[in-house]
């Protein structure tokens, strides 16, 4: 398999662990970008651009659909809101939006979506993906739901109804799409190819997602997720599969009408440089970037927000995962369920492979996406070979 592109000196087991993931875990085309102190020390991309073989080769603007990636994206507009004095993140979500506060959600709090908290990861009628397109239906029928447990008690993973959450509250304080603030605001002045809400002329730079199946194993094994996750998502009636199937049928994600609604929780789209870039963006100054507005040095936080992003909000077992999950607001923080590069790192991966994530200790910020979606939620094991190849190179200061 070709590998292309470059690695600064020392980032060498990088380029390894990405070669050893298309021979030994079963990669099919990807990209990984690695920043360190706002700076690209790794850039590299292979395989083909759809994972059936077809469309020719990976090339370094290919982007894929990032899954719940996006979550972590989302969680920088509220927070950016609230930087700007726009959100208060203990003011109750009915005081932006009215129609939310039903049916025993009046004390859900912003944080408490942010961090997982709010009670409602589930639909009583889920949406078809033509109506979860459509963020009036979908602000609606999240607004009219009961939640499951009293919000701000518990924390269970949003994985679908994230999307109407954050995107209504954006619309309610902005008066924007979050698709839309999310392109003036953040890929824009950062230069990023990013899209929640995929324009048709970018189209043809996006390869074809599908699932594969993870490689034998020595002895013939193959890895499989967690028994207690894939035996609560075999059950229709469990939290988990109601979660993840609050849009159903599951959507095509290559349909390009998918492709172009706006579903913050779900289907952004970016390339590997674009989330590395975004997260460099989060914790520190970047170097100019081919095609954005002036000379670098754009920093999206401040070190209090920074500060908020990656401050234990929810930890303990995950009523949708089942497994122990830890997040701060809006971001997974390192753990077992999904372990980052060290105790300080935020971030969020996509189901299936992708992931994003920063660490401010050792100024690093990592993104990777894939064509090649496997079953497991929140730690691919091609995801975390890379990242075991960074913690290798910048060693104890990642913790």
């Amino acid at each position: 398999m070709d590998v292309n592109g470059t690695v600064a000196e020392g980032f060498e087991p990088v380029r390894d662990a990405f070669l050893r993931n298309f021979a030994d875990r079963g990669e099919r085309g990807a990209g990984v970008v690695v920043y360190r102190d706002g700076h690209r020390v790794v850039d590299l991309w292979g395989g083909t651009r759809d994972v059936d073989g077809s469309g020719g080769p990976w090339e370094p603007g290919t982007a894929q659909i990032v899954r719940s990636a996006t979550k972590g994206i989302a969680a920088a507009v509220l927070l950016l809101l609230h930087q700007r004095g726009q959100l208060d993140l203990d003011a109750p979500v009915g005081s932006y939006w009215p129609e939310f506060k039903t049916n025993g959600k009046e004390r859900a709090l912003v944080r408490h979506i942010l961090a997982h908290r709010a009670g409602v990861p589930v639909l009583d009628r889920p949406l078809t993906p033509a109506e979860a397109a459509d963020p009036d239906l979908g602000a609606a029928a999240v607004a009219a739901q009961a939640p499951v447990w009293e919000p701000g008690t518990d924390h269970g993973y949003h994985a679908q109804t994230y999307s109407w959450l954050t995107g209504e509250l954006v619309r309610r304080v902005t008066g924007r799409g979050i698709g839309e603030w999310i392109a003036d605001e953040i890929a824009r002045p950062l230069g990023l190819d990013l899209w929640l809400g995929l324009p048709d002329a970018q189209a043809h730079r996006v390869g074809r997602v599908g699932p594969v199946e993870a490689p034998a194993e020595p002895g013939g094994f193959r890895s499989r997720p967690k028994r207690s996750v894939a035996d609560a998502y075999a059950n229709p009636d469990s939290l988990t599969r109601r979660a993840f199937g609050a849009i159903s049928p599951a959507p095509d994600e290559n349909d390009p009408a998918y492709r172009a609604a706006v579903l913050p929780g779900s289907n952004g789209i970016a390339t590997a440089g674009a989330l590395a870039r975004f997260y460099a963006s989060l914790i520190g100054e970047t170097e100019a970037a081919e095609g954005a507005p002036g000379d670098g040095g754009v920093r999206l936080f401040t070190p209090a927000t920074v500060a908020l992003a990656r401050s234990e909000e929810s930890a303990g077992p995950d009523r949708t995962l089942v497994v122990n999950t830890r997040f701060g607001l809006g971001y997974m923080l390192h753990g077992t369920a999904s372990p980052l590069l060290g105790p300080g790192s935020f971030g969020h991966p996509g189901r299936g492979g992708s992931l994003g994530f920063a660490d401010p200790e050792s100024g690093v910020a990592f993104g990777y996406v894939t064509n090649g979606m496997r079953k497991g939620v929140t730690a691919d094991p091609r995801a975390q070979a890379l990242v075991r190849a960074v913690r290798a190179v910048v060693g104890s200061s990642a913790g």
